[in-house]
């Protein structure tokens, strides 16, 4: 590949053909870390990621009091668990743009004793977490927005959390209803959580129930309506495997999609804990050919034909099937998506806008835009400083000669070796 200080231009490719395993999830990485500080004894995870967004959980871990070794040549992380203790009385956390780590972070602070701040980059004072903050003055903590917007910075003077019955709204984040759950056994008393309206994102909240499991807690859920955590459980240390990144496995996929070459990932299959490897349905159904074993997934390029999709559930892989749907026979509706507007940046609004930038037509609605394959051109890519359009849109790159992904640098948040690893999978077009 051609690099340069702001830019990267993507080779076309002939049809690839590789086995590959992406780097440890950031999700079950970042749920690992809350339960690992929390539990009793120490923990050892394996095959953890190390990128922006785990690197900041761990510092802010680190600075709460709380040690934690990271070794990220041997993908592992070893956490001294201290019983739910939280031994710092002060600190200023800065989360730069981690959603994860800055939701997560809010709930976990309330369970010590002290004053707690939260920051971020400029786009996460845009963020809204109003939603966690009532909801956890309603568990008796004591949280506010320092600016009274709605979004961080976060002030958390800490008692422990009483506990209790509270409200969430379900439509901007899952990651505010699994905060609460992973903090929730060290509150003084049970914790029910009743969600109002339709939960986004629901494996998510699925894989947090799950980590959990894991560490020796058990939470109840009734159908993502009300879901409670009794009292008085704790967490145990142990050693815990993270499996690879399901998220950054749909951008090997769709360079087999788009290429019509094939792709196997190893480390996921049929028993992940990630809901984005139903992104692979979507491909099927698109034309590809799946095959989704136990320890692995294969995709096969195949001619491509639109669709009609509700990503509410897998919606991280958005920007990667609107890459896909560039080379699809017919119009992609993408739907049920509305809450990505508040990601690292309005996704829907940027996807839009860099597909229309390489040619195609896009109708852009509330929660979702429709794709309209046309005559594509190279094009400079805008990333928004938003690791997955950057990582998407190298994959039209493939395919569309000319393509420039600007500040290919952000992919340092989830995933630092993809330019590498993606320059292992092509195949110089001959001929």
């Amino acid at each position: 590949m051609v690099e340069a200080q702001d830019y990267i231009e993507i080779p076309q490719s002939g049809p690839v053909n590789a086995t590959v395993q992406p780097p440890g999830s950031k999700s079950i990485t970042n749920r690992a870390l809350i339960c690992a500080a929390l539990a009793e004894g120490p923990s050892l995870l394996t095959g953890a990621l190390d990128s922006e967004d785990t690197q900041v959980m761990v510092r802010a871990l680190q600075s709460l009091g709380i040690a934690v070794r990271h070794d990220p040549q041997q993908r592992q992380i070893m956490v001294e668990g201290r019983g739910g203790e939280i031994p710092a009385r002060q600190a200023d956390l800065y989360l730069a743009n981690s959603g994860t780590s800055l939701r997560f972070l809010t709930a976990f602070c309330t369970l010590g004793d002290g004053l707690f701040r939260l920051d971020g980059v400029a786009r996460m004072r845009e963020r809204p977490i109003q939603e966690l903050v009532d909801a956890l003055n309603r568990l008796g903590a004591k949280v506010r927005t320092e600016l009274a917007t709605g979004c961080p910075p976060v002030i958390v003077e800490a008692h422990g959390l009483p506990g209790g019955e509270t409200e969430i709204s379900g439509e901007i984040s899952s990651q505010f209803l699994s905060g609460l759950l992973m903090a929730a056994p060290y509150a003084r008393s049970d914790v029910t959580l009743i969600v109002r309206g339709d939960l986004v994102s629901k494996p998510y909240v699925e894989m947090t129930l799950a980590v959990m499991k894991a560490f020796g807690v058990q939470g109840e859920n009734e159908a993502f309506q009300r879901l409670t955590v009794r009292s008085g459980q704790r967490y145990h240390g142990r050693t815990y495997a993270i499996e690879p990144d399901a998220s950054a496995a749909t951008y090997f996929f769709a360079a087999a999609a788009v290429t019509r070459g094939r792709i196997t990932v190893t480390g996921l299959g049929q028993h992940s804990l990630q809901g984005d490897v139903h992104f692979v349905d979507c491909l099927k159904e698109m034309g590809c050919h799946v095959v989704v074993d136990a320890e692995q997934i294969t995709v096969e390029g195949r001619p491509l034909k639109g669709i009609s999709v509700d990503m509410n559930a897998i919606s991280d892989t958005v920007p990667t099937l609107g890459v896909v749907a560039l080379f699809a026979e017919g119009p992609t509706l993408i739907r049920g998506v509305k809450h990505i507007r508040y990601k690292e940046t309005d996704r829907i609004h940027a996807l839009a806008l860099e597909l229309r930038r390489l040619g195609a037509q896009v109708e852009e609605f509330e929660d979702g835009l429709k794709i309209i394959p046309a005559t594509y051109h190279g094009a400079e890519i805008h990333t928004y400083q938003d690791h997955r359009m950057a990582m998407s849109f190298a994959i039209a790159g493939l395919r569309i000669p000319g393509t420039k992904i600007l500040d290919p640098g952000c992919t340092a948040k989830t995933y630092p070796g993809f330019f590498e690893d993606l320059r292992t999978i092509i195949r110089p077009e001959t001929g």
